[in-house]
């Protein structure tokens, strides 16, 4: 278990500080960019920093995200970029939380140990690969913790109470709670719906529970708080980050602080 993230989420939990999870597609508005926007959002309140692998088929983003990662592999941004932006944030920032997000063709293509060894020397924390099932997971979780990094699962509205238990038994840092059915970006929360399934998540989960998937504004974070442990924001992050691109550095921070300002003012 990573005790970066677990101490980071401890200490949120303690301070009953809601815990600030921003995504950003690695190597994108551009390459150049990408470590100063990781130490951005940390001056703007990220607790954890969610990175995500640009992958072709981003199957669970909505059309925001999947812009994103087409975006950064035209610059011909690959998985070895990605950990060697981590490798230069750690050089400056390595009290932060980085969790890799991505899909599972980048991990297998570099081969899954060696994947490993080289997320750990880069100083990762977590790794959630959306198409890595729960119910064939053992091995890769085990080999994961064994690094000192956390595996982290997806669960969904749709999710069975099978499955729940299962990701209860290999989940380490935090689950990510995908609040909506459809794609990042899409719909709207009902938030009572999220808190039923929060209580049932809870029944079989051990470690915090994240929620994330149509999070917009300060609002939307500030309504998910009062239930969740961490917030994920990441489409309307990106879209930010977009609109600045010959800038982002300002926008990501300023954008998140208005968010850290929301979750901050119960």
């Amino acid at each position: 278990m990573s005790s970066r993230l677990e101490s980071k989420l401890a200490a949120c939990k303690k301070a009953k500080r809601t815990a600030l999870i921003p995504f950003v597609t690695a190597g994108d508005p551009s390459p150049a960019h990408t470590v100063g926007v990781m130490h951005a959002l940390v001056a703007g309140g990220a607790d954890v920093i969610e990175l995500g692998v640009p992958f072709s088929d981003p199957m669970a983003d909505g059309p925001v995200i999947q812009k994103s990662s087409e975006r950064a592999l035209a610059k011909a941004v690959s998985l070895t970029h990605v950990l060697a932006w981590v490798a230069e944030f750690r050089q400056k920032d390595t009290a932060t939380p980085v969790v890799l997000m991505g899909y599972a063709n980048p991990i297998e293509a570099m081969k899954v140990d060696a994947f490993i060894a080289n997320a750990k020397a880069a100083g990762v924390d977590g790794v959630l690969v959306v198409d890595y099932p729960p119910e064939e997971c053992d091995e890769w979780a085990t080999k994961i913790c064994a690094a000192g990094m956390a595996p982290i699962f997806l669960l969904a509205p749709t999710t069975p109470q099978s499955r729940m238990a299962q990701v209860g038994k290999l989940a380490r840092g935090y689950v990510y709670y995908v609040s909506l059915r459809g794609v990042t970006g899409a719909g709207h929360m009902d938030m009572i719906e999220v808190a039923q399934k929060l209580s049932e998540i809870r029944q079989h989960v051990n470690v915090p529970v994240g929620v994330g998937f149509g999070i917009r504004d300060g609002a939307t974070a500030k309504a998910v708080a009062t239930h969740a442990d961490a917030v994920v924001i990441g489409s309307a992050l990106v879209t930010e980050l977009f609109a600045h691109a010959d800038n982002p550095n300002p926008a990501a921070q300023n954008w998140l602080q208005n968010i850290r300002t929301a979750l901050d003012t119960q």
